[in-house]
């Protein structure tokens, strides 16, 4: 497969999402995603956008997809991880930071993700990763921060009670944080050295990190569990399979384990 399939996809959504754009929160939920979440109008459009796009394609394929589930067309093949609207939660509250996430994987584990789309469905920025070619913004080539200063540490706290708690000491050394609502596209804009680290305590689901695990290993950042476990073995499937923890590089990873271990 190639990007250019996907970034047609991609034009496709830019040019449809955006007209469904309510008010906030008037979106009413059709009912539950093959994840378990709910499933909003926004979800809905966005995924039969993308699965016809990958139907056009004429290839085998297996769809994994956070509202679909597990799909197949022309009887399977290569997986491909959707996250129709990653971060639909601001979509529907109308708070303008949620993409579209697409990974591609030659076999049935992370490691095995060969090709990745993600695009920021509010302003269009296209970021994608091709295994050994490196990861691109918009047509550039991309790379994530090189020093070791934690000018903006990301995370994902799907139960603040517990989770903030666990990486308090990390947030602590932060010079700014945040918690931005779309694991695919804090992931993004770490490879492109934007965010320093970026940190999920709780279990994610492949479709939720796959995309922006390739590219933040193609734009040279590393990436394990929180802790520092690798994560290439994690199973592609419908199933939360692990905790995140993503850095610019080698030595921002180290200092970020050091806090977490505390």
């Amino acid at each position: 497969m190639k990007v250019e399939l996907l970034r047609n996809i991609g034009r496709q959504l830019l040019k449809e999402i955006p007209l469904l754009k309510q008010k906030p929160l008037t979106q009413t939920a059709l009912g539950v995603g093959a994840s378990g979440d709910k499933t909003f109008p926004i979800d809905k459009k966005a995924e039969e956008i993308i699965i016809s796009g990958l139907e056009a394609s004429g290839e085998p394929l297996t769809i994994v997809s956070e509202e679909a589930g597990i799909h197949d067309i022309k009887g399977g093949g290569r997986k491909v991880l959707i996250d129709p609207i990653d971060g639909s939660k601001n979509a529907i509250a109308g708070i303008p930071f949620y993409c579209a996430s697409i990974a591609v994987a030659d076999g049935s584990t992370i490691g095995d993700i060969e090709l990745s789309y993600i695009v920021n469905l509010i302003n269009g920025d296209e970021f994608w990763a091709e295994k050994n070619k490196g990861a691109f913004l918009n047509g550039e080539k991309i790379s994530t921060q090189k020093d070791r200063e934690m000018y903006l540490v990301a995370y994902e706290a799907q139960s603040p009670g517990r989770d903030i708690q666990g990486i308090m000491p990390l947030l602590s050394k932060s010079r700014k944080t945040r918690c931005l609502g779309a694991t695919a596209l804090d992931l993004a804009y770490l490879a492109c050295g934007s965010i320093s680290i970026f940190a999920n305590p709780s279990l994610s689901r492949s479709f939720d990190f796959g995309g922006g695990w390739l590219l933040v290993k193609e734009a040279g950042g590393i990436f394990t569990d929180i802790k520092g476990n690798p994560i290439e073995a994690a199973e592609i499937s419908l199933k939360k399979s692990t905790s995140l923890l993503a850095s610019g590089n080698e030595e921002l990873h180290k200092e970020a384990l050091k806090l977490l271990r505390q």
